[in-house]
């Protein structure tokens, strides 16, 4: 679920491209979320009084960082071939992997960061530093919507917590966007929209949120450093962005770093109560 959920966040990202001249890093994630929340909001029809108190709360923020991430990797992406943006986003849950590694699996986040700055090249020199900052940022909320993810799958049945947090990251997307995006809105790209929106964000971050039901929050963050690699070769094959020799050995390494995590990063199970015994009185008792 994971390694299909990165395919389809590599794809949305590469399918995206085309709408950032006519409305912009931040016109483009807008139109995205508003359409996911949409989606999201007919199908599961959430109700927020099923809802725990912290866990709406888990779920807001939940929807503020989505945003986030949205937001400023559509900024980046402007600025930085889709590989380089993707890895520098990666220190997010590279991050969450490091802090919340059990001992033995440290060599995981080692391995997968000697990746990235294969992927990023940074002896290059070159790289956009608004468009770095931009995917830093992306990291930071990236991390974020990892740990809260986990949060809301362990508390909400379904999907109905993503449900609740799109809508959310539609509203945020809408006050920084402004409405001047509808001024280059047309109904061609209105449709293009939802159909970008069911790539990305619809059904990555439900693959997301039902694989972080299984894994660590560490598996799942190094498990992530994959994606680098994946937006290096859709970078390649959709854009026409063409790898140096540092970022093709970078795949080995993240890749190599992905499998790692993988077999090491299962969730364990809660084991289950076992029922109370009751003992048969004593013979004769009063």
């Amino acid at each position: 679920m994971a390694l299909a959920a990165m395919l389809l966040v590599q794809l949305g990202l590469a399918a995206s491209t085309g709408l950032l001249d006519r409305l912009g890093a931040a016109g483009t994630a807008w139109l995205r979320l508003a359409w996911a929340a949409v989606v999201l909001l007919v199908l599961v029809r959430p109700r927020p009084r099923a809802f725990s108190r912290d866990t709406l709360l888990a779920c807001a923020a939940l929807g503020v960082v989505t945003a986030g991430v949205t937001i400023l990797f559509m900024a980046a992406v402007a600025r930085l071939p889709l590989g380089t943006a993707s890895a520098l986003e990666f220190l997010g849950p590279l991050g969450v992997a490091v802090v919340r590694g059990r001992r033995g699996t440290a060599l995981w986040p080692a391995l997968a960061a000697v990746g990235v700055v294969l992927l990023t090249e940074p002896w290059q020199g070159g790289i956009d530093p608004a468009g770095a900052a931009f995917a830093l940022g992306a990291a930071a909320c990236w991390a974020a919507y990892i740990v809260l993810t986990q949060r809301v799958g362990d508390g909400v049945s379904g999907l109905r917590g993503l449900a609740v947090s799109m809508p959310v990251a539609a509203l945020v997307a809408t006050v920084v966007a402004g409405p001047s995006v509808l001024v280059g809105l047309t109904w061609q790209v209105a449709l293009a929209g939802l159909a970008l929106a069911v790539i990305l964000p619809v059904a990555p971050f439900a693959l997301e949120l039902l694989a972080l039901r299984r894994l660590t929050m560490s598996a799942f963050g190094t498990l992530m450093s994959i994606e680098p690699a994946l937006a290096l070769i859709i970078g390649l094959v959709v854009l026409g962005q063409r790898p140096g020799w540092g970022p093709l050995v970078g795949i080995a390494v993240v890749v190599a770093a992905g499998i790692g995590a993988e077999r090491t990063g299962s969730r364990r199970e809660p084991a289950p109560e076992r029922p109370a015994v009751s003992v048969p009185a004593a013979a004769g008792a009063c």
